[in-house]
């Protein structure tokens, strides 16, 4: 669709393809348009959503962007900065909504799909931990550090200090990795490894680790357990 929008068809403009055929018919690009509203001289808005869509590639990508960001980009100004920023953040406070309360976190599935939405538009590596009670139930989520676990300092002290205030019998240790690839490092394995020692000596539970990468079309999965992988047995 290029040139002015009003010589486009109207029943071809995107939001009277939203009323006639429902906003699952749009792409990312014409619901984005909708949301900015008009475009630039010489640009329709349409355009300046596809030029957007293609810069990040995804929409996770587009959702990780700043409202800084997003202002670097030709016709988009810091009302349609805000706005895409919003959009992206209700998606995430509507997702924080659906969760079961006290969710069985009994599966590396369950813990993924739980924190899925939370992680994945993060730019850096988040360690946190999953505060379990004695029927493997959520009693709450906390950050232990930001950064990679081979340049942070993940002490045992602070981990279960959290999860002795908060009366947990059992934690499961969780963080992202924003390169896509959720494949263990040596690091991680290390980390892991010295908080199962430090948990069995204080009666609490290290279930497992997760890491949450990115799904591809060879690698379905978008996160490891360190548990299924073997390494809670050597």
């Amino acid at each position: 669709m290029t040139g002015p929008l009003r010589d486009q068809p109207r029943a071809e403009l995107p939001r009277e393809r939203l009323l006639n055929k429902g906003a699952d018919a749009l792409s990312a690009s014409e619901l984005i348009a909708i949301m900015l509203r008009v475009g630039f001289k010489g640009v329709n808005v349409v355009e300046v959503g596809e030029q957007i869509a293609k810069k990040y590639g995804s929409l996770t990508a587009l959702s990780r962007a700043s409202v800084e960001e997003l202002q670097e980009i030709k016709g988009v100004g810091p009302a349609k900065a805000i706005t895409l920023v919003a959009a992206f953040t209700l998606a995430r406070k509507m997702a924080e909504e659906l969760r079961p309360d006290s969710p069985l976190l009994d599966t590396p599935e369950a813990v993924a799909n739980l924190m899925r939405e939370d992680v994945r538009v993060r730019k850096v590596e988040a360690f946190q931990i999953l505060l379990l009670n004695t029927r493997r139930r959520l009693i709450d989520v906390a950050k232990v550090a930001d950064g990679t676990l081979d340049t942070l300092l993940v002490h045992p002290r602070e981990v279960f200090q959290l999860a002795i205030a908060a009366n947990a019998a059992a934690i499961v240790l969780l963080h992202n990795h924003p390169s896509g690839d959720p494949s263990p490092s040596e690091a991680d394995i290390k980390v892991t490894r010295d908080l199962i020692r430090a948990g069995q000596l204080l009666k609490i539970e290290v279930l497992d680790h997760v890491i949450i990468g990115c799904a591809t079309q060879e690698r379905p999965k978008d996160y490891v357990s360190l548990r299924e992988l073997g390494y809670f047995y050597s």
